[in-house]
């Protein structure tokens, strides 16, 4: 069995079904023993509340945390955010900014004060506004010159994070910094947030079979073999691209 490096979203992807995410730690618990797996949670989530998700859904615990939806990197046993990957997002964000521009959009939300950072700013945006308050809010943060990006998932969380902070460029620096090739990495996710984690394109990607319409819509629009898409929903989803691409 080749060495590998899980990457997986957590909500609605490694967790969802407790049977299969059993069946799914002992493997992965395994594979960390006899063959030098690694394994990396990737999540919108904030520290807080990922440590809550893993007391609630028994986690095993990560090699890597890649949290804030790629704003912030926590190694095993660290409470404070990775420096190295902070000294990069730094760059042509400016937070003050970001909140002097949204102060102007009435139907952006303010999401809890746990779900802030240094390197994200969150909203609850509905969905059926959402189309013309994105473009106009990217519009009105370029003109600001603020160097971010909107990132809008599950049809109602909307976060604003630097130019180059997302899953998929926190994804590729853990990967380099750990020695595994793209194509000795799985990629899981199911929910827009995701795409970055898929969009490099030579990474194994497993879409889990209940994955949100934006990321299947975008899936359908962005074609590749080395993605699958899978018909079990969570973990099971993940145990069958496992199989699929001969992990398993």
């Amino acid at each position: 069995m080749p060495k590998f490096l899980l990457v997986t979203d957590l909500d609605n992807t490694l967790v969802g079904d407790d049977v299969a995410l059993d069946h799914l730690n002992q493997w992965l618990t395994d594979q960390r023993n006899t063959q030098g797996a690694k394994v990396v949670y990737s999540t919108g989530r904030s520290l807080t509340l990922y440590q809550q998700l893993q007391a609630e859904a028994g986690l095993i615990d990560p090699d890597v945390l890649i949290a804030s939806v790629g704003t912030e990197i926590y190694r095993t046993g660290q409470a404070t955010p990775d420096s190295g990957w902070s000294e990069t997002l730094t760059p042509g964000w400016n937070r003050d900014q970001v909140f002097a521009v949204t102060a102007h959009f009435s139907d952006l939300v303010l999401q809890a004060e746990t779900e802030q950072s240094p390197f994200k700013v969150s909203f609850l945006l509905a969905q059926d506004v959402a189309v013309d308050v994105l473009s106009e809010l990217e519009s009105a943060l370029e003109q600001r010159g603020v160097d971010g990006q909107l990132i809008y998932s599950s049809g109602k969380d909307l976060d604003i994070l630097p130019r180059h902070a997302n899953k998929g460029s926190a994804m590729t620096f853990i990967r380099q910094q750990l020695r595994f090739a793209a194509g000795e990495t799985i990629v899981c996710g199911d929910s827009g947030n995701d795409i970055a984690l898929f969009a490099g394109g030579e990474e194994c990607g497993i879409i889990v079979g209940n994955a949100q319409p934006e990321l299947l819509q975008w899936h359908r629009h962005h074609p590749n073999p080395q993605r699958y898409l899978a018909t079990a929903h969570c973990a099971a989803g993940i145990l069958e691209g496992l199989k699929y691409f001969g992990f398993r």
